[in-house]
């Protein structure tokens, strides 16, 4: 079949960033032997005629568009980014006969409010390489794609419940000439790359597990080397290891910074770091390996919110780790996330001082905490009344204590006006 594969974001909220998990499925898709054409509306100067002209010219029969940013996260002036979406969408139904199939992160928090929202005919939750590619051969045989996992079928829903890809070693990578390296001269650009997936950790407001579910399945070390190597010739130097938490399980993180340093790379990286229990070793190593930059999502300075929230360690911990960050000359940007349903002043107060006395490069503080399906925020949220039972949350909700919200918002504001490192 002929596949054309659509990312459709064309925002940079925190960072820009290359669609590889849809390159991922694409590659997925080509190796099965469908003809594949890939089109990331980003870097197009005008996406409209883009799209017209790689419909025209491809004549597809599946179009796989893919959904990153479904808002911007901001509980103030807050954007919603499904609407860009929707026409490329109504675009390509406009153009083509071909159905058009939905996935990537943004989509799968919302399979099915997001499917009718977007008007697209059928959409995959979570890891599309082996869905997709079965969906494909499903129609091609003309049979019922209602038994392809994990696919959502518009004014239907789901009735084969998703699966995960167990052996991520099996699935191909993307040929680095679909993206343009040219790109990469912009010292903001990092390519993001995954070694592992799934998370076990289900902090009370997190995504990751319904979007990677909650099993931790990891690359072999050898596989992540050799393609990285690959990377790095095609020009691609500067890397994002977007695993969600880059030292979970330690001891693979520490193998993979053992081998960089063998394989003399010359990389420079970036990673999430969970600050628990952190191994000196390990901070070593990863310097060693070209770690520039940790992002360390401590979220709050107070024991009890931490452990509201699900974090296993406390302020103690990050500050053990922040620490040794700083002295291995890697530069720390934390996070503090603020207002859940735990929340007081004392608190509040409380974090602002203990992230302050960590001397970080940057911090991001955010007002408000952003309400996904499937979380224990949500939960709490409708058992208080924060939200109806019946939202589902495809629009922008959060969580702010209602007692605390004005308070906090001129009390964010003020410390960080004063704060040139802080971002609120």
């Amino acid at each position: 079949m002929n596949v054309l594969f659509i990312s459709a974001n064309t925002e940079t909220i925190n960072m820009p960033t290359l669609p590889i998990g849809l390159g991922l499925v694409a590659a997925a898709t080509q190796k099965a032997g469908h003809q594949v054409r890939f089109l990331d509306l980003m870097i197009e100067d005008a996406p409209e005629a883009a799209l017209s002209s790689a419909i025209a010219e491809n004549r597809p029969q599946a179009i796989g568009i893919s959904i990153r940013n479904v808002d911007d996260q901001m509980s103030t002036g807050s954007r919603f980014l499904l609407e860009a979406a929707r026409y490329v969408v109504a675009q390509c139904k406009a153009l083509s006969h071909a159905l058009v199939i939905l996935g990537g992160a943004g989509y799968s928090m919302f399979p099915e409010s997001a499917l009718e929202f977007l008007g697209a005919d059928m959409g995959i939750q979570g890891e599309g390489e082996a869905s997709f590619v079965t969906l494909l051969e499903t129609l091609a045989a003309n049979g019922d794609p209602s038994g392809v996992p994990g696919l959502y079928i518009r004014g239907k829903g789901c009735r084969t419940p998703r699966t995960f890809i167990t052996r991520l070693d099996d699935l191909p990578f993307p040929d680095p000439t679909i993206f343009n390296v040219e790109r990469f001269k912009d010292p903001s650009y990092f390519l993001p790359f995954q070694t592992r997936r799934g998370c076990p950790l289900r902090c009370s407001y997190c995504a990751t597990a319904c979007i990677e579910g909650a099993q931790v399945r990891m690359r072999g070390i050898d596989v992540v080397v050799k393609e990285l190597s690959r990377w790095r010739d095609a020009g691609f130097r500067r890397i994002f290891f977007v695993d969600n938490t880059f030292n979970l399980p330690p001891n693979h993180a520490r193998q993979l910074c053992d081998r960089l340093i063998e394989a003399n790379l010359e990389l420079k990286w970036r990673a999430i770091f969970y600050p628990c229990r952190t191994d000196p070793a390990l901070v070593q190593a990863m310097a060693q390996a070209g770690c520039t930059e940790v992002s360390l999502g401590f979220e709050s300075g107070h024991p009890q919110i931490l452990s509201w929230i699900g974090k296993r360690f406390d302020p103690e911990d990050v500050r053990h780790t922040s620490q040794m960050f700083g002295d291995a000359g890697i530069r720390r940007m934390g996070f503090l996330l603020l207002g859940g349903p735990k929340e007081t002043k004392e608190t509040v107060m409380e974090s602002l001082r203990f992230a302050e006395s960590l001397n970080l490069e940057a911090i991001k503080v955010t007002v408000g905490i952003r309400i996904y399906p499937y979380t224990r925020l949500a939960d709490e949220a409708r058992a208080d009344g924060t939200i109806d039972f019946a939202d589902d949350l495809l629009h922008p909700r959060f969580y702010i204590r209602r007692d605390l919200e004005p308070w906090l918002r001129e009390t964010v504001t003020d410390w960080t006006a004063s704060r040139p490192t802080w971002l609120a």
